[in-house]
């Protein structure tokens, strides 16, 4: 018979748990016969000792199982799904769906709310008047056979494990582990039912992972995962050290993703976008050659074919497609203000945090899971790191809903920006790629 205090020590000398003994450990702890205590001792055990990858796999599997697991079996096609690991700005996923599935790849996508500085993708689609995040699972699969993509919201069975584990983790100082973030990244995309997963693992001032010695190790642990778990895994390693694209708010980013689909983006934002969707159609099949993919996608933005994706995918889902012609119909800010150069020179820097955590204190993200969001507010920044601005040039543009968060919000926002008279070096976007090869 197994007892939990045994495998706390096992763990603590730095030995590795058998899938049956993590299986003890998960179940207990969803049924609750495994107090948070002892599951909080060996959070912090794997938090000093590691996992190896066999039996980081063994837990991801475990916590995929722990609730419902989506049959994507009935859609056609492969089924590939893309997920971000966090940032500022970060509207790939709004142009990356409707960009795949317009090469008739099926995109079936369950997403996240925000939480803390990063918006949610679900938040970002709710301020679409009348768009439907929740579906049955059979309307969400009839979707995708019909439309070719569908972003949903998360179930609440999706690896229930998960959410007590994390939740335990972020008041037990446990949660930067390497292998308890790659198997909650890696259980709830398995639990979606994909066939195959491309990851962007964020590096930087603006991400979790703030170096990118970590973000190659957390990047290599989920392929190794993807690997174990006979599941196709690519990873990209991505700069977070300025804000991705210009909207950080709600309908900011849904305007952004629009703009975006109509040849209109920031230059990083697409650049990213083509990237992903490039080798998201080239495990798909589409082609074997990244450059060939990268050249299709491009095409496929450039002639409009995503776009009147995302316009059938909003429509399919209750939304009003107009939205496409006419941004106004977007949620809007009462006011608006623009935060202006106090000296002429380069941007050397744009402190993505600072911009996320004033978008957030404008409303337009969670400081805890019950904040009620505001769809309008935000910032629309005007200038990347590099650029060269006058003084009294606009920076950012505040949307607010409040005067008093308006003024708040710009003596912040003004504080992530550092002008200098000498040119910044420009870290490049994507820093590299990791495949099942490299593991």
């Amino acid at each position: 018979m197994m007892h939990v205090v045994d495998l706390i020590k096992k763990k603590r000398d730095g030995n590795r748990l058998s899938h049956s003994e993590l299986q003890f450990l998960v179940d207990g702890y969803v049924n609750g016969t495994i107090p948070d205590y002892q599951m909080a001792a060996w959070n912090m055990a794997v938090f000093f000792q590691g996992m190896e990858p066999e039996e980081i796999t063994d837990l991801t599997l475990t916590m995929a199982k722990s609730g419902d697991m989506l049959d994507l079996s009935a859609i056609n096609g492969m089924k590939i799904d893309k997920h971000s690991t966090g940032g500022v700005g970060d509207t790939t996923t709004l142009v990356v769906a409707p960009l795949v599935a317009s090469f008739g790849v099926p995109v079936a996508k369950m997403s996240g709310r925000g939480l803390g500085h990063t918006g949610g993708t679900i938040d970002k689609l709710e301020s679409i008047p009348g768009f439907k995040v929740d579906l049955k699972p059979e309307d969400f699969v009839n979707q995708v056979n019909d439309v070719g993509v569908s972003v949903v919201g998360q179930s609440g069975q999706l690896a229930p494990a998960d959410k007590l584990l994390y939740s335990l983790r972020d008041v037990t100082a446990t949660v930067e582990s390497i292998p308890l973030i790659a198997s909650s990244i890696m259980s709830k995309k398995i639990a979606a039912g994909a066939d195959a997963f491309v990851l962007d693992v964020k590096t930087g001032s603006g991400a979790f992972m703030k170096n990118q010695q970590d973000a190659v190790k957390l990047a290599k642990t989920m392929v190794q995962i993807g690997l174990h778990s006979k599941r196709t895994t690519v990873a990209i390693i991505t700069d977070m050290n300025q804000p991705l694209g210009r909207g950080i708010g709600n309908s900011l980013e849904i305007k952004e993703a629009i703009l975006t689909l109509q040849g209109y983006g920031a230059p990083r934002l697409t650049e990213l976008c083509i990237e992903l969707a490039a080798i998201m159609i080239e495990l798909a099949g589409i082609t074997s050659k990244s450059e060939r993919a990268r050249e299709l996608v491009k095409k496929n933005l450039m002639n409009k074919k995503a776009l009147v994706k995302f316009s059938e995918m909003i429509e399919a889902q209750g939304g009003n497609p107009s939205v496409i012609d006419d941004l106004s119909l977007l949620p809007q800010a009462s006011f608006r203000q623009d935060i202006l150069a106090t000296k002429t020179g380069y941007i050397t820097e744009i402190d993505p945090m600072e911009v996320g955590i004033t978008a957030m204190q404008l409303g337009a993200g969670r400081e805890n899971r019950d904040t009620v969001i505001d769809l309008g507010v935000g910032l629309e920044l005007k200038h990347q790191i590099g650029d060269f601005v006058n003084m009294g040039d606009t920076l950012a543009t505040v949307y607010a809903n409040d005067k008093r968060l308006l003024e708040d919000a710009l003596a912040r926002g003004a504080s992530a920006f550092v002008l200098d008279m000498k040119n910044p070096p420009l870290l490049p976007l994507i820093y590299g790629k990791i495949t099942a090869e490299d593991v």
